[in-house]
């Protein structure tokens, strides 16, 4: 049954998420306040804590919940995708429209730096990026490319690595860097 009270409360609860991934970028993790993002989703802060047990847990789940929709978006290129090549110029063009500046890339390299010092928040961002390792290292590994865990791990800090950079030295020639790594994994 789906009643109204509990209908009002997952709204509440999406607007507290949403008002936490617009936060983390404007101000930095740590800036996020209880007082600052009830005010941000238009409740009191008493409802944060009704909703989430902290603030840190409701950051968390912000992000991780980001995280995981822009993980899940890399699935569908590597269905479409029928060798390793294609799926790096995939990979790399999913992130093309990000600047390193942009919210979405300021509040992965937040929940980055908060990771430092949560404990709870490494494990979980750690678990997200291992799984999807596995996923694109058991596709490279279905494809005969030799060494696939490595190749992984490469391509995806090569990732993160470009989204920062981008933030602190936008310019550089995106098709020339995919280039690049298209040839790490095309096989002789």
């Amino acid at each position: 049954m789906n009643s109204p009270a509990a209908a009002r409360g997952r709204d509440v609860r999406q607007r507290l998420l949403a008002a936490a991934r617009e936060l983390v970028p404007e101000r930095g993790w740590a800036a996020v306040s209880t007082r600052v993002l009830a005010d941000r989703a238009g409740v009191t802060p008493s409802v944060v804590h009704y909703h989430f047990p902290s603030l840190q847990a409701l950051l968390r789940e912000a992000v991780l919940d980001a995280m995981r929709e822009v993980l899940e978006s890399v699935g569908p290129a590597l269905a479409a995708t029928q060798n390793p090549a294609d799926l790096v110029s995939a990979l790399f063009g999913s992130v093309e429209p990000y600047t390193g500046v942009d919210p979405l890339s300021v509040l992965f390299i937040e929940a980055y730096l908060a990771a430092r010092r949560d404990d709870e928040l490494r494990d979980q961002i750690g678990g997200l990026l291992l799984a999807f390792r596995a996923q694109v290292s058991t596709w490279l590994a279905e494809r005969g490319l030799p060494d696939p865990e490595a190749t992984t791990e490469v391509l995806v800090a090569t990732v993160d690595g470009l989204l920062l950079h981008r933030g602190l030295a936008p310019g550089g020639d995106p098709a020339a860097v995919t280039a690049v790594l298209r040839g790490l994994v095309t096989l002789p």
